[in-house]
């Protein structure tokens, strides 16, 4: 399965990197404010979909851009597909964006490939043998304090977003580590800090397809990840934090009063039912079910 995956992303890095060569003659598409779709997402979408349906006509598909349109709809194996994170970057000739492809069984990532054509790096992790830049092995960072380390981040840029919220985020952050960066493209920002180059990360508005390969590399990296709280729902409640045990820790005890699971009114960010979310919310009770009570959470202290 995973050399499957593998064969998908690098079929989807050769269309990114065709395109890449004139992305002034790319038809543009507007998907929301600031949320674009090229032809090149859909191209790249499609050969993916296709890649893994060959091998495996019975599992189920959840992609950015066609939801669930394509394979078994009641399958335990779900693909979560990304096939262009970072199209803004893309669309600009900025070269930070990725391919990022899982597998999931019974709500837990089992395989994980992200792969940046622009560099041809590939990340792939499978659950328990590890995660892997080409052929070395991932670690994450061995930082122990916050005042010493690199966070990264994503900015809300859709309508609807809560930007006050998370510019208080921003500037509690900000006043406690070393520095922050935006590069825009969340899979590959999960992948550096499975290599240890951020020490962690944290963002909110973020998408299954976002994040579901990246979380597999960050924790068999060494790391951990979850939502603000520290509970391990992050694919589904659009917020996830991640970093070395220590800085996770570090960063969860700053987040936790940020986290809109608790913290917020559903209305603050509204959200229409969709055959996407609907899956999403079904991945997520299979995952509450199967997941065993994990010993390394860290909750808020009590005040």
């Amino acid at each position: 399965m995973l050399n499957i995956a593998v064969k998908a992303a690098r079929a989807a890095g050769a269309i990114i990197n065709r395109a890449a060569l004139d992305v002034d003659l790319l038809k543009v598409n507007v998907k929301n404010p600031n949320d674009f779709v090229t032809e090149v997402d859909h191209a790249a979408e499609r050969v993916i979909i296709d890649t893994l349906l060959e091998a495996y006509p019975g599992h189920s598909i959840l992609a950015e851009e066609s939801g669930r349109a394509h394979g078994a709809k009641d399958s335990e194996y779900v693909w979560i597909i990304d096939p262009l994170d970072g199209t803004t970057n893309f669309i600009h000739g900025l070269p930070v964006y990725a391919v990022s492809i899982a597998l999931s069984h019974r709500g837990q990532v089992q395989q994980a490939v992200v792969y940046d054509p622009a560099r041809n790096d590939l990340f792939y992790a499978s659950k328990g043998r590890g995660a892997y830049l080409n052929d070395r092995r991932l670690r994450v960072s061995r930082r122990t304090r916050l005042s010493d380390a690199l966070i990264g981040t994503g900015f809300p840029f859709r309508k609807g977003d809560n930007f006050k919220r998370y510019l208080k985020i921003f500037e509690e952050v900000m006043q406690h580590c070393a520095g922050l960066r935006r590069p825009g493209a969340a899979a590959l920002d999960l992948c550096y800090v499975a290599a240890g180059w951020y020490d962690g990360f944290f963002e909110t508005g973020l998408q299954p397809w976002d994040v579901a390969a990246g979380s597999l590399m960050v924790s068999e990296a060494g790391g951990l990840i979850g939502n603000f709280t520290g509970e391990a729902d992050y694919l589904f409640q659009r917020e996830v934090v991640a970093g070395n045990p220590k800085i996770y820790g570090q960063l969860v005890q700053l987040l936790a009063p940020h986290t809109h699971v608790i913290a917020e009114a559903p209305a603050a960010e509204p959200e229409a039912i969709t055959p996407e979310s609907a899956l999403a919310a079904q991945l997520a009770a299979e995952a509450a079910s199967a997941a065993p009570k994990a010993p390394t959470r860290v909750r808020k202290p009590a005040r």
